[in-house]
């Protein structure tokens, strides 16, 4: 996806945005979700098609409405998306959707796409929903040619596009909600193009403003009320949480006004940018062009009028004199990059400055350097600035600018609250014992026919006891890279996984790397943490059940993946060890003495041989002619 493109994303046509909200655990103040059932999701990242038409530890108080946990895959800057999964149908069909506050309708490919792109999942299979009902024509859709059912059309600034039918089914919000699962109207996709054919997301999950949003949907049944949040993770983790429902917000959360009149996408009202404590003194009117200043969670960067890319970056720039100019990893783009700043991400604030926008209500959202820099894909330890000159007069604020930070769409009070928290960390919090986990339909009905299909193992966990120890658990990935004449930082892939895991990643060690071209087969294992001498029953089983149903997701800056095999070995005590280990190798030992006892009788003999001629040449005296 170019980044033209980018520019014109989910601001020209999209319907509303939706948000998706996460806690952060070490806030001082709880964050209570009350009201109306909030239903809090995982997301995930990867890249999303630009659009036109579709634009602390602490626990969380749940109100008396169930909720619904989702978590975040993916990265924003590696994929230029985040997913989550949502379950759809009677037994549930399980697919990876994009979270896009840009659009309104939720889509997937179904079975009788005649042009849909190989995804993530299997497409969806009306046939083998039993609550499956396509959507017949009335006077409130768009109707097919023939005037049976109803149709809907996306088309995308990309030229990518997405068609198909209409239709209403149970959508289950995965085994971490509270929930139950609801009926509602999602796209069957017929007809795919562009980037969505291309895309590995399965499809779209439309939180905008419109009456198929999921939102909408979900807050005229009365089951959640009209606000939701997001929380994308940080430069190093992605992943976050999503929460729809209302919740109170916490201290330290500024809020900026919504116009819902004013465009139809979620704006703020921005006012002035100050950078390093110092006020760049635009006119204020510079942010209000177009349609003003908006926040979409299927942007990736920060797109600017010129006037303000300007004086932003000059202004940046000014602040870090110690830092080399560098040229950008692609030459079709003039980006800004620095080098000199160090590789690690915690200590770039010492480098780069803060920059604050502030809003109308004189409130400041402090953004730090993650918030508006990207990695350098080519130089180690240089970063870019992810803020760029929009071609028309809208400020376009992409996912990046509110990484690592709790963003509130309170729909009901036209207003948006941000928060800086940890968001990688929230889904742990989330998924906590203290917070509920009812029992969903989604596992218990889901079948190999549309299951991803799983790598091979030498173990599965029906293999293990009801109590058993778990040593080490070792698995192989094959990633093929674009670019051959650099060679990947796989080491740095241990964060992500512990991250995906669960675990510490201390616990993570890459055990051997081969290649051939551009292929590589890297050999990962499990280990326990330093205080434990095996990994933990839960730990384990969620690991091995993660890697059995073929559910680890890698960021794609490293490249395509495929999981090929796993294995877990069992931890053995250590009086059992050894005795097994005598039972088996004895009479190699036995055999080993004898040997040595052989070799060295002779040595002793060769010496003992050797010192006696010694001696009889000192002793013999020849005789000499006179």
């Amino acid at each position: 996806m170019d980044r033209p493109s980018l520019l014109l994303i989910p601001l020209l046509f999209i319907t509303t945005v939706i948000s998706i909200f996460v806690f952060d655990l070490t806030t001082a103040d709880e964050l209570d979700l009350t009201a109306e059932s909030p239903m809090i999701f995982p997301l995930s990242y990867s890249s999303l098609p630009p659009r036109v038409e579709d634009i602390r530890r602490r626990r969380l108080h749940q109100s008396q409405l169930p909720n619904a946990h989702m978590k975040l895959y993916d990265d924003l800057l590696s994929n230029g998306y985040y997913t989550t999964r949502l379950w759809i149908g009677t037994p549930p069909q399980e697919f990876a959707l994009i979270v896009d506050t840009g659009s309104t309708v939720t889509y997937v490919p179904c079975s009788t796409c005649k042009q849909c792109g190989k995804h993530q999942d299997p497409k969806f299979q009306p046939e083998l929903s039993s609550s499956y009902q396509a959507l017949k024509c009335n006077p409130d859709c768009n109707c097919d040619d023939e005037g049976k059912l109803c149709v809907y059309e996306r088309r995308y600034a990309e030229m990518s596009s997405s068609s198909g039918v209409l239709s209403e089914d149970l959508i289950s919000f995965g085994n971490e909600s509270q929930l139950s699962p609801q009926r509602a109207v999602f796209g069957c996709e017929n007809v795919e193009t562009g980037d969505l054919f291309s895309q590995r997301a399965d499809g779209i999950m439309g939180l905008g403003r419109g009456k198929l949003s999921v939102v909408d949907q979900l807050v005229d049944k009365g089951v959640i009320e009209d606000t939701f949040s997001l929380c994308y993770g940080g430069m190093e983790v992605g992943g976050g949480a999503m929460v729809l429902g209302k919740i109170y917000p916490p201290a330290g959360m500024v809020f900026s006004h919504s116009d819902p009149f004013r465009s139809p996408y979620y704006n703020i009202d921005l006012k002035q940018m100050h950078v390093a404590g110092k006020s760049l003194k635009l006119n204020p009117k510079v942010f209000n062009g177009k349609h003003g200043t908006v926040l979409d969670s299927g942007t990736t960067y920060a797109y600017f009028p010129k006037e303000a890319f300007i004086a932003i970056k000059a202004a940046v720039i000014k602040e870090i004199p110690s830092l080399k100019r560098i040229h950008g990893p692609d030459p079709n783009y003039d980006d800004v990059c620095f080098s000199g700043a160090g590789r690690d991400v915690a200590e770039i604030h010492n480098f780069f400055p803060e920059i604050a926008m502030e809003f109308g209500n004189g409130q400041n959202l402090i953004l730090s350097p993650e918030n508006y820099l990207f990695r350098h894909t080519k130089v180690r330890g240089a970063y870019c600035l992810g803020i760029f000159p929009d071609r028309d007069s809208t400020t376009l604020l992409g996912g990046i600018v509110v990484r690592n930070t709790l963003v509130t769409y309170d729909r009901e009070n036209d207003k948006l609250g941000f928060l800086k928290t940890n968001c990688s960390d929230l889904w742990r919090r989330l998924a906590a014992p203290d917070s509920p986990a009812p029992t969903s339909p989604v596992s218990q009905n889901k079948t190999s026919s549309i299951s991803p299909s799983p790598a091979t193992s030498e173990s599965s966990t029906t293999d293990l006891p009801g109590v058993f120890r778990v040593g080490v658990i070792t698995f192989e990935v094959s990633i093929s890279v674009n670019n051959s004449s650099q060679k990947p930082e796989f080491s740095e892939m241990a964060d992500f996984i512990a991250h995906e895991l669960d675990i510490k990643s201390s616990q993570v060690h890459l055990l051997n790397i081969s290649s051939r071209g551009n292929e590589y087969r890297l050999k990962w294992g499990i280990f326990p943490a330093q205080s434990s001498e095996y990994i933990s029953n839960t730990t384990a089983l969620n690991i091995m059940l993660l890697l059995k149903e073929n559910r680890l997701r890698l960021p794609g800056q490293f490249g395509s993946y495929k999981l090929l095999e796993w294995k877990a070995e069992q931890k053995q005590k250590h009086d059992a060890f050894v005795r097994s280990w005598w039972e088996t190798h004895v009479l190699g030992v036995v055999a080993g003495v004898v040997i040595s006892l052989l070799v060295t009788s002779v040595m002793i003999k060769l010496v003992l041989v050797w010192r006696r001629r010694k001696q009889e040449e000192a002793t013999y005296e020849p005789g000499f002619a006179k």
